[in-house]
């Protein structure tokens, strides 16, 4: 069903700054159900690949080095109105301009390190999500 799904990353800042427990309990305590979970390091090569859609951006190189810098918490979450829910929950992409209790007002360091990803369309979070769990069957 359409509409009911998103993607997300916690990104290798936020899991180095030890922010996992943080941000799981504030996306469950929101009413998002975790369907599918991993924790993983993304090489350069896969990195580079989930974000080809940036690759003429000059910040490409950039986003690709710290996205395969560590480990990422790879999750699909499920809920009414998933995408829009949980990019209201996660805020701006500029940590500054992220509303107080927002993931990325509490959690990021800067507009390249903003600690978590969140699909931005219902067809981006189906792509996103068999990027990372091929096979997974999602609702």
């Amino acid at each position: 069903m359409s509409g009911n799904t998103t993607f997300t990353m916690i990104k290798p800042g936020a899991v180095r700054n030890g922010h996992i427990g943080a941000i799981l309990d504030k996306i469950c305590a929101a009413g998002f159900r975790i369907v599918a979970m991993k924790y993983t390091q993304l090489s350069p090569k896969k990195a580079g690949e989930f974000y080809a859609v940036h690759s003429e951006r000059p910040f490409y190189g950039e986003l690709v080095d710290f996205m395969s810098s560590g480990p990422i918490v790879a999750a699909v979450l499920e809920k009414d109105n998933a995408v829009e829910d949980f990019r209201t929950l996660i805020g701006a992409t500029n940590p500054a301009e992220a509303a107080e209790g927002t993931i990325r007002a509490l959690y990021a360091t800067s507009i390249g390190e903003n600690a978590v990803h969140g699909s931005d369309s219902d067809e981006n979070a189906q792509i996103e999500a068999a990027f990372h769990f091929a096979g997974t069957e999602m609702h």
